[in-house]
């Protein structure tokens, strides 16, 4: 019989060790509260423990009562207690509470002297406990207070467990349900049918994935929207969830970051938990700009601010999608350029889509969505109306619709009628009529300056129609002339760029030929000469010196420090070559003017006659 083989050496550590024994949550509560109540009994009883009083002689006492300090006292067979009116030093000690015992062999009329000199003599022990409601209240009540509000802050904690301490990481994204009410639908989207069809396939996706599934077709994870501002991305994505009628969290992403390090990529998960636990739903996270900034630039403070942490929590979770969980990211910004490449690469935003300023078309039908609900007059034209709009985007229109119907209801109109949508017009492109008198010099000095601008554009070829003519002060402005393409333009030929820039300076020229002097009034005028010149020469090739490069950064990224690997001499070169143009520009301008003086006279009268002019007006006055 063989013995047992022994048992193998225990390992002095165990990895993990063994599980430990935990109490039960009530248990922990219950010592809590224990201990709670113990703490308040002791302080309590502390506070509410009457002051010790200090023993006195006889004979001192008697000479306090002798001197009217006495204020009370209660005596208990020989024990007098009692409290005097002002402390006195006894034994180097500042007494107010005193006791003190009376000699059995006192003859002394005691009761006569206290009551000579006013001291009350109680019945009641002077140092008898509180009532046993205050003890109870002052026992027990701050302790109750104290549980209640840890009862509180626990629930509280409780419920955003799921994004830190009392729900500061909660995420504060609003969910359009498909219950809520009316939803947005493509029906509301106009303008944009090309990025219409590239958002379809999404909803078609979140209606029927498994159409998708059968061929091995996976959604994209993310879709950016990007394009300029009031172009209709969030109504966009709206849409998108009104169409596939799926649940809809909406965030600005600058809701993600807070104070608190780590809220952000925490409330970065609870997003997305959320939308998971509704799959299928959409997730838009509006101006993505606000914390997507490429890494590491020029303004980054470092690889480990608040920022960043909330960017690497949103590329964690979209990298984390397997395509089955049926969650969609879409995005809105402004600035693409400037997004990190982490969050463009294949697997987090898959594709991207432009969302363009609409064309006439395009506004024509947007401002026939946006009035749907607006009685119109049969005076207005919408197509007419969208050919005198052109740039403008589905938020500038939506305006327009709106200042107009808000003239009609001040007018007292039944109907929205063609003059209230040219007067708003007015307003929204020119500025509100300011309430300010002109002298008659600077009337018409404001006269001659606008009718050059009218002048030039009239005469150069190619530029832009003049459509209304004012010297009727307006925002900043004493004047306007304001121009508009016929058709939309999408490219800008040199000469049309250098007739853009003549007829700017046209107001500046006139006042030069008709006043012999210059004034202020062409500051906004060089602004736009200055700007459109610099970009001929430093972004669009359009110089011979310079030749076919892009020297100058877009308007709005230039670097702060002027780090932009741009030469000296070459900005040199720039202004040199700006200021040819400028100078050319403006000469050819006094020319023209000077060559067609009386016209020039001729409208200016006009325009001082009726203060605003009409495009057939203005022309007629010219004779053109």
């Amino acid at each position: 019989m063989t013995a047992p083989a022994p048992d193998p050496p225990k390992p002095w550590r165990v990895e993990g060790g063994p599980p430990k024994r935990t109490r039960p949550p009530w248990m922990r509560l219950a010592v809590t509260l224990l201990l709670l109540l113990v703490v308040n009994w002791v302080v309590t009883s502390t506070l509410l423990r009457p002051e010790p009083r200090v023993p006195v002689s006889y004979t001192f006492f008697v000479t306090q009562a002798q001197r009217a300090n006495v204020a009370e006292i209660t005596s208990t067979g020989d024990t007098i207690e009692g409290t005097f009116r002002a402390k006195v030093t006894y034994e180097k000690k500042q007494v107010d509470r005193f006791t003190t015992e009376r000699p059995t062999f006192a003859a002394d009329n005691l009761f006569a002297l206290l009551q000579a000199h006013g001291v009350a003599v109680n019945a009641n022990p002077p140092d008898a406990p509180a009532p046993f409601w205050q003890q109870l209240l002052l026992g027990i009540g701050p302790a109750l207070l104290i549980i209640g509000l840890m009862v509180w802050f626990f629930r509280r904690a409780a419920a955003g467990a799921a994004g830190g301490i009392g729900g500061f990481g909660r995420s504060r994204a609003r969910l359009f349900s498909p219950e809520a009410g009316p939803r947005t639908t493509f029906a509301d989207v106009a303008g944009i049918e090309e990025v219409e069809q590239e958002v379809t396939e999404i909803v078609d996706f979140l209606s029927d994935p498994e159409r998708y599934r059968r061929l091995g077709a996976r959604i994209p994870h993310g879709v950016l929207l990007s394009g300029p501002p009031g172009t209709g991305k969030t109504l966009l994505a709206r849409a998108v969830a009104g169409e596939a009628k799926v649940p809809f969290f909406s965030m600005s992403a600058s809701e993600f970051i807070e104070m608190i390090v780590g809220v952000g990529a925490s409330r970065v998960r609870d997003l997305f938990e959320q939308a998971k636990r509704v799959a299928p739903a959409i997730i838009f996270i509006d101006e993505l700009d606000a914390i997507g900034r490429a890494r590491g630039g020029a303004q980054s403070l470092g690889g480990n601010d608040e920022r960043e942490q909330t960017l690497n929590q949103i590329l964690t979770e979209m990298d984390g999608f397997t395509g089955s969980e049926g969650v969609v990211v879409l995005a809105a910004t402004n600035r693409a350029e400037i997004l990190d490449p982490a969050l463009l690469r294949p697997g987090r935003f898959d594709r991207r889509v432009t969302v363009s300023p609409p064309d006439l078309a395009g506004r024509e039908q947007i401002l026939r969505v946006h009035t749907r609900g607006v009685p119109l007059d049969p005076d207005v034209d919408l197509a007419s109306l969208a050919a005198s709009t052109p740039g403008m985007v589905g938020a500038d229109l939506r305006n327009l619709v709106n200042e107009a119907a808000l003239l009609a209801a001040r007018r007292r109109h039944e109907t929205v009628t063609a003059a209230d949508f040219g007067d708003a017009l007015e307003k929204i492109l020119l500025g509100t009529v300011r309430g300010i008198m002109l002298t008659p010099e600077e009337k018409e000095r404001t006269a001659f300056h606008e009718a050059g601008h009218a002048l030039l554009g009239m005469l150069t070829p190619g530029a832009d129609p003049v459509r209304k003519i004012s010297i009727i002060p307006r925002g900043q402005a004493l004047g306007v002339t304001f121009q508009s393409p016929d058709t939309d333009r999408y490219g800008y030929s040199r000469d049309y760029l250098r007739g853009r820039i003549i007829g700017a300076l046209g107001g500046r020229a006139a006042e030069q030929i008709v006043f012999g002097e210059v004034t202020t009034g062409a500051e906004s005028d060089l602004d736009q000469v200055s700007n459109i010149a610099r970009q001929m020469v430093g972004r669009w090739g359009m110089s011979d010196a310079i030749g076919p490069v892009t020297v100058l950064p877009p308007p709005g990224s230039e670097s702060p420090l002027g780090l932009d690997g741009v030469a000296p001499a070459t900005r040199e070169l720039v202004d040199s070559e700006v200021r040819a143009i400028v100078d050319e520009c403006h000469g050819e301008a006094v020319r023209l003017l000077r060559a067609h003086r009386d016209q020039l006279e001729r409208l200016a009268r006009a325009l001082l006659k009726a203060e605003t002019l009409d495009k057939d007006a203005a022309y007629r006055a010219a004779g053109l």
